[in-house]
């Protein structure tokens, strides 16, 4: 069959499956009407600097009023100032009536105060007036004013810092900013933060800040208490969602008859096309989203109402489709936002079938039925993606299953652009992969024989000293290993980066390309060890650079721990239900269970393992072969000479090597990375050498 008949491949194989245990903790209330998370944010509500890290969906922004409403009755503070990043997020901030659900008081916001339903855009022509609507707040009684980032920042530019002293300051979806000296709102943050004269509370749905870049100075970061709640804990939490499928997919041809192959008119769904600009983009963007709706049936008409375009499929179904692309009609898209946007509407199931967006509908955009989030082409940010996915993870009635599906353009045999098609693939992948580490449970590793934890169930025999522990916390949903030779974080800051932020640790290690390629695609000349010691140890270098060699080494190994018991708890699951001994479970605690009782946990076999293999197992099954060796052979040819850096690494591992051993490691050793430490030792000296005779060259001259 041709690709032009089935522009997808046979294997729609997910790279993520997981499955929860549906507890119903999530939406359960206590008697002040806080639900798990919120009771958790609202313990920390003392705190000068607080940052909430929670996935979307599981209430942020009730927590934050909460918080707002205790430090304004019980702290002292004179007013609270939401500052969320567009208009349309405004409106979580709406008026609550708290108090009939058992809290003090009711949360407020005047309707000339939430600045997001004023009219005007944001930008510096029309943003006068809200900054001196701003500037009246600050000098009026009334307590809660809400607006967007950028408002913001021009009221602060105009007003001074000083003019928001004794007050508290709510960022929303806190990962817009940033410590790049460009980022206006990051660099006001740090004069808030200096003049220690505000109370600031930051929340965000990512687990990565910023993406690549840190949101704040380390030294302002160390001043934030954090609360986390996890993607595993909410999952789990919720009352019917039973299971998640993240997939990257891959396709040849024109992207529409892909989408054709993967969208089932019977999930309720929200379709991400391509930017104009991307490569997967057929530079028409309304033409695009006609032939998406053709594919779905005969097309009916508008529904004058909503906006909504009115499908007939081939079963004699009416979808409703809402087109979120096409702007040439701006009365048009204001009817169908605000059709979307209709709170009378937000439990009905059947308002709407499936939203084709562009660069809308991604975060805050709460459409609780949402089953499938199928976004074209990859994208740049780690955090985008992030939010995309939690369109769908939201807990509604008689939903049991959430997907995501990133269709990605397969490199094809004759197509020159074969690099650029890698690098998207490269990152599609990277994206799925820290996906599964962000969804996994939090790992609370300790050296062998440490002890059990308080709060961790061991199983009916309890703890066993120099047994196979593996200790659950079931309200956290963390879980205890014992690794053998593990080293401990020695400060504080070491200790909370191993506890809080190991997947951030573990998103730059899958934002190296050469990581990423060499762990896939050149598996066969790579040893797991350049990664998992010699690249991790790079990142976790130059992420740290202040944190002694001792708690970088610890970093290391917590992350690299982490990423792989995890992959290899996806491999054990994937073997057990290929043996037919597995009940097709992918609860990710049977894997992990399965992968820790067949060995004891030693730092150097987890050393020893690639980061990649259980990816490498899915693209196998998901991608065309001969295209799969053409990505192979094209990323064995780029291999070069080790360079400096690397190899000043390796003869530092060299060095420990002979502190272990004795002796220096043997160039022709049969273990293959003690081969690579002494070919890295001779490479320095040749550097180094090579150095030297450039120095003598240039004084002789």
């Amino acid at each position: 069959m041709s690709n032009q008949t089935n522009p997808t491949n046979t294997y729609t194989v997910p790279s993520v499956s997981i499955t929860t245990a549906r507890t119903g903790a999530s939406s359960k209330a206590n008697e002040l009407g806080m639900r798990a998370m919120q009771e958790r944010a609202y313990a920390k509500r003392g705190e000068q600097y607080l940052l909430i890290k929670s996935p979307p969906a599981s209430g942020k922004s009730r927590a934050l009023m909460f918080i707002a409403l205790d430090k304004l009755h019980n702290q002292g503070l004179r007013q609270a100032i939401i500052v969320v990043p567009e208009r349309s997020i405004g409106g979580s901030f709406a008026d609550e009536p708290l108090s009939q659900y058992g809290f003090y008081w009711d949360w407020r916001v005047a309707p000339q105060w939430n600045l997001c339903n004023a009219p005007g855009i944001d930008e510096p022509r029309v943003a006068k007036s809200k900054v001196e609507a701003v500037r009246r707040f600050l000098d009026g009684d009334d307590q809660v004013l809400v607006c967007t980032h950028a408002t913001f920042r021009f009221a602060v530019e105009e007003l001074g810092i000083e003019a928001f002293d004794n007050r508290l300051i709510a960022v929303d979806e806190f990962h817009h900013v940033s410590s790049n000296p460009g980022n206006v709102l990051g660099n006001q943050l740090g004069a808030f933060i200096a003049r220690d004269k505000v109370h600031i509370v930051a929340m965000t749905g990512s687990y990565f800040r910023g993406d690549s870049e840190a949101v704040l100075a380390p030294t302002d970061e160390a001043k934030f208490e954090t609360v986390t709640y996890t993607y595993y804990e909410q999952l789990n939490g919720y009352n019917w969602l039973k299971s998640l499928d993240i997939g990257y997919f891959f396709y040849t041809g024109r992207y529409v008859e892909a989408v054709e192959k993967v969208l089932d008119p019977a999930l309720k769904t929200i379709v991400h096309i391509p930017n104009v600009n991307a490569r997967e983009s057929l530079k028409d963007k309304e033409r695009e989203v006609n032939e998406i709706m053709h594919a779905l049936g005969d097309w009916k008409g508008i529904d004058p109402a909503t906006g909504f375009h009115l499908i007939q499929t081939g079963t004699g179904r009416t979808l409703k489709v809402a087109d979120l692309v096409d702007d040439s009609d701006l009365a048009q898209r204001s009817r169908v936002l605000a059709a979307l946007k209709d709170p009378a509407q937000k439990n009905n199931r059947d308002h709407v079938d499936i939203i084709i967006a562009l660069g809308m509908a991604k975060e805050g955009f709460d459409w609780i039925w949402c089953e499938h989030a199928l976004t074209i082409g990859y994208r740049s940010s780690l955090t985008e993606i992030v939010q995309i996915i939690g369109r769908a993870t939201r807990d509604a009635e008689g939903k049991e299953k959430a997907r995501f599906t990133n269709l990605i353009a397969e490199p094809a045999a004759d197509q020159a652009a074969v690099a650029e098609a890698v690098n998207d693939m490269l990152k599609a992948i990277s994206a799925s992969l820290l996906m599964e580490q962000v969804l996994a449970p939090r790992y609370e590793f300790t050296p062998k024989n440490q002890g059990p934890l308080e709060g961790f169930d061991y199983g009916e025999r309890g703890y066993q000293e120099g047994g196979h522990n593996i200790g659950v916390n079931t309200s956290t949903g963390q879980i205890h290993l014992e690794i053998n030779g593990l080293a401990t974080p020695q400060s504080p800051e070491a200790t909370r980066i191993c506890k809080e932020d190991l997947n951030e640790v573990v998103t730059s290690f899958l934002q190296d390309k050469t990581v990423l390629e060499r762990g896939l695609f050149d598996k066969e000349n790579t040893l797991p060890e350049e990664l998992t010691q010699l690249r991790m140890g790079k990142i976790v270098r130059e992420r740290y650079p202040e944190l002694s060699e001792a708690d970088q080494e610890a970093i290391r190994q917590h992350a690299i721990a982490a990423m792989n018991v995890t992959q290899q708890a996806k491999l054990a699951l994937a073997q057990a239900d290929a043996e037919g001994t597995g009940q097709g479970s992918t609860a990710l605690l049977d894997g992990v269970r399965r992968f820790v009782n067949v060995r004891d946990l030693d730092i150097d076999l987890i050393d020893r393992i690639n980061p990649f293999d259980a990816a490498y197992a899915v693209l196998a099954k998901a991608m065309d072969e001969k295209s799969l060796r053409q990505v192979q052979a094209s990323i064995a040819a780029k291999k070069v000479s080790i360079p400096e850096d690397e190899a000043r690494d390796l003869a530092k591992r060299a060095l420990l090597f002979k502190l272990e051993r004795g002796r220096l490691p043997d160039i022709n050793a049969a273990d293959p990375f003690e081969k690579l430490l002494a070919q890295g030792v001779a490479a320095l000296a040749r550097y180094r050498a090579q150095a030297k005779a450039a120095q003598g060259a240039s004084g002789n001259g």
